[in-house]
């Protein structure tokens, strides 16, 4: 069964991009954000299990530079809603 997650990280000050685009060459991980409140990031995670998700988050994504704490929120139930957003008038 296909494990949907999301990453959240907090990061070095001043690494928040440079943290991104790290997480996006990671096959797993199919989007990562650069967001403003508690956490610094959030990467969208695809993984084939929750083992699976316990070594990528431990052995990949600790181990990036400038990642001081993550947290995983599995998620359980996904709401599909627009794929665009319109334009303001």
């Amino acid at each position: 069964m296909t494990v949907l997650a999301y990453v959240l990280f907090k990061v070095s000050s001043g690494t928040e991009r440079e943290v991104a685009e790290k997480m996006i060459e990671f096959e797993e991980v199919m989007q990562a954000d650069v967001v403003f409140g508690e956490y610094d990031v959030i990467a969208r995670v695809t993984i084939i299990d929750l083992e699976k998700l316990q070594d990528f988050v431990s052995d990949k994504i600790r181990t990036v530079p400038n990642v001081l704490v993550t947290s995983t929120m599995i998620i359980s139930k996904e709401y599909k809603g627009k794929t665009y957003r319109p334009k303001n008038k």
